[in-house]
């Protein structure tokens, strides 16, 4: 079903720019294969690089799907979502240019246990599972880059994990907002993405009403400040120190 969408996707909907994106002339630093384009077998890798553009809202990986391979997300910002006890929504984690999404099903595993939804316009580079296998058999240096990527994955999964078993409610929604703020900064004091009460919730790993609760609490005591869905935090340093025992700049 996977495949039949993803071939939908580059048929009707996206078309290929590869003079004006092409890998060599990408600005994107961030990217691991970016890093490596010196390499030519990097260089013949992104002659099969196609670039998919997905529109706000659209899915472009779902969970349970037949891997084809991986995303490198050129610009835009995506939701990572797995789905966990009965049926719940949980965001893993956010994405923005130059991360890769669908690596988690990457190597050995014939499904991918996440699903991906593009929070704004999104461009993708997208490269097939066959073609990366076969550049990482022939690059040791893009295959260390990328084993030190999953590494520092693994790192970040597990402080998570075990943050979230000794957060009360409160912390967990902070650490929410400070993750968001990291990740996408603020515009004119608010934050620069644009997200629901309950994206905040399936993230914090708690209910749409306790981060209601919990915000209105935070705007009481002058800690954020709203305006319609978009949040704003007036002094970062004082709720760093709220729940600085728990690691929080470890989440990046």
């Amino acid at each position: 079903m996977h495949t039949q969408i993803t071939h939908k996707l580059r048929k009707d909907d996206h078309k290929e720019d590869r003079l004006e994106n092409a890998c060599h002339i990408c600005r994107n630093q961030n990217c691991l294969i970016q890093k490596n384009i010196h390499l030519k077998e990097i260089l013949q890798l992104t002659e099969t690089r196609k670039e998919i553009k997905c529109k706000k809202g659209q899915q472009f990986i779902m969970e349970g799907a037949s891997v084809t391979g991986l995303f490198f997300l050129l610009s835009g910002s995506v939701k990572v979502l797995r789905t966990g006890l009965h049926g719940k929504e949980q965001i893993v984690r956010f994405a923005t240019s130059g991360e890769i999404i669908g690596h988690r099903g990457f190597g050995t595993e014939e499904t991918y246990p996440i699903s991906a939804i593009a929070l704004i316009d999104c461009t993708l580079c997208y490269f097939s599972k066959e073609t990366l296998q076969e550049t990482l058999r022939k690059s040791p240096t893009l295959t260390y880059d990328l084993m030190l990527f999953y590494a520092n994955e693994l790192n970040r999964s597990e402080i998570k994990v075990k943050s979230l078993s000794q957060m009360t409610v409160r912390e967990r929604v902070i650490d929410t907002l400070l993750y968001i703020n990291r990740k996408f900064g603020q515009t004119n004091g608010y934050s620069s993405v644009l997200l629901s009460r309950r994206e905040y919730a399936d993230y914090s790993g708690t209910t749409e009403e306790q981060v209601i609760r919990v915000f209105s609490t935070l705007k009481k005591e002058g800690l954020l400040i709203t305006k319609g869905k978009r949040v704003g935090i007036p002094d970062i340093i004082v709720l760093q120190k709220e729940i600085s025992e728990h690691n929080f700049y470890l989440d990046s």
